[in-house]
């Protein structure tokens, strides 16, 4: 609250004193009340949830500096209570994710809405870990029968025959990331057994050749390594009461030169078809350590002046 309204803030006994300004004193009073409102309701609030929605809670605030806006949704007073009840509850003991940005809340809620949600933009803006919380809700509610998670096994600076092992040990690595995220939302023991069950299945991009994909929620990860004959294929998969989500960043393209990405093909291919949505992220999105976004747009500069070299 310090940090964000510009107040000092102490604690004696079971009391909060704030010192400041008037009014981001009352903003920090009224904070605390409708923070208080909802923990007690049982729900776990990490500290960066927090951070993100004081950031929220400053933003709607009618009399705050985004009150000038023509947003309807900006200039409107937003309990915090709004903030986290739009959320998206996953299994683990009443944790939940809530979407931390406006672009991670648009891409949410198109995920509801389309069946086929194509998001881009750059690491740590949640494309992945939102799709993913989507997809157990999904399940949750038996909305689907299972999860499908696939990337492209492509290797970034090397071989997958280079590496030791039978062929699930080479691209187990690549995986990783998308079981990263299963188990921060799952119990691991919950996880592993629904795995086994073939409920959840976490595989290489190849291995959907040939299938036809029904009540499924699938999540396409890394897709800017898939070729364009492979992003064809994928596409084609998506059956009967089944969702897709198809994630990717467009710079970071570890394919061979002179490969075309099958994700920037299809940003132009199907920017017209009504029944599917896309969402550009940004690093004002990035929802990692504070550092990474500014690792981020110190790479975006560098590429620029490259650019502006050439």
């Amino acid at each position: 609250m310090e940090e964000v309204l510009g107040i000092k803030a102490s604690i004696r006994g079971n009391k909060v004193f704030f010192r400041g300004d008037e009014e981001p004193a009352n903003k920090a009073r009224k904070f605390i009340r409708e923070y208080y409102s909802i923990n007690s309701n049982g729900y776990i609030i990490s500290p960066e949830d927090i951070k993100y929605a004081l950031k929220a809670f400053e933003r709607n605030d009618p009399h705050g500096p985004a009150s000038s806006s023509s947003s309807s949704r900006e200039t409107s007073s937003t309990p915090l209570k709004d903030y986290f009840l739009n959320n998206i509850p996953v299994s683990s003991k009443k944790k939940f994710i809530v979407p931390r940005s406006e672009n991670q809340r648009k891409y949410v809620d198109a995920i509801r809405q389309y069946d086929m949600v194509i998001g881009i933009g750059p690491a740590g803006t949640g494309k992945t870990y939102l799709a993913m919380a989507m997809a157990i809700n999904a399940l949750l509610k038996k909305e689907v029968t299972r999860i499908i998670l696939a990337r492209p096994a492509v290797e970034a600076g090397e071989r997958l025959g280079f590496l030791p092992g039978d062929l699930y040990e080479k691209v187990n690595p690549y995986l990783r990331p998308l079981y990263d995220a299963l188990f921060d939302m799952m119990e691991a023991e919950k996880a592993y057994r629904l795995i086994d069950k073939g409920i959840i299945e976490i595989a290489p991009l190849a291995f959907m050749r040939g299938r036809t994909l029904n009540d499924s929620f699938i999540i396409l990860d890394e897709a800017q390594n898939t070729t364009s004959e492979q992003m064809m294929m994928y596409l084609t998969r998506l059956g009967f009461n089944s969702k897709t989500v198809i994630t990717g960043d467009t710079t970071q393209v570890d394919l061979p030169q002179g490969r075309v990405s099958g994700l920037i093909e299809i940003e132009k291919l199907l920017k017209d078809i009504k029944e599917l949505r896309f969402i550009y992220f940004s690093e004002k999105d990035v929802v990692r350590h504070k550092i990474v976004q500014e690792i981020i747009k110190a790479y975006k500069k560098l590429e620029k002046s490259r650019n502006n070299n050439l």
